[in-house]
């Protein structure tokens, strides 16, 4: 019983590492149109693995998966915005490098504008306010000191 149970293991770890190795098959475009929509789709998606990378640039085993699935949906007539919608609808606003401007975004799009607002504001107080101690100082009428 053991020995069948040991086998199954190994048999079960062998096409765990098979399939984790599985080279990228190179996909299959109809023509040169084809092939350049589907590197600017690919550049424009973020890998939801990698999260700084593009489904283009990497290597991840569900960046490949996604590749085909976008390749698939453009053989099937899809056009970028379907296939961005059902990409969305899969993972979420995270997997577009420019999400979309709604009001669950405002602010991805806002935030460091307003970040920098708030510093300026916040250093230009702190010197006015140093300005302003330094008018109030008394000024020195010792004049019998030797520098």
């Amino acid at each position: 019983m053991r020995h069948w149970l040991l086998a199954l293991l190994l048999l079960c770890a062998g096409v765990v590492q098979a399939q984790m190795q599985a080279p990228d098959v190179p996909p299959v475009f109809r023509d040169a149109a084809e092939e350049q929509r589907f590197h600017a789709l690919t550049n424009e998606l973020r890998c939801v693995m990698c999260q700084n990378q593009s489904l283009a640039d990497s290597n991840a085993m569900v960046a490949r998966d996604l590749r085909r699935e976008v390749l698939g949906l453009m053989h099937e007539g899809k056009s970028d915005g379907e296939i961005k919608q059902f990409l969305v609808q899969r993972y979420g606003e995270f997997v577009l490098y420019q999400p979309r401007m709604e009001r669950s975004t405002w602010l991805l799009w806002f935030g460091p504008l307003a970040l920098v607002l708030i510093a300026g504001i916040a250093v230009w107080r702190i010197i006015a306010r140093n300005a302003a101690k330094a008018r109030d100082l008394p000024t020195p009428t010792d004049d019998n000191q030797e520098w």
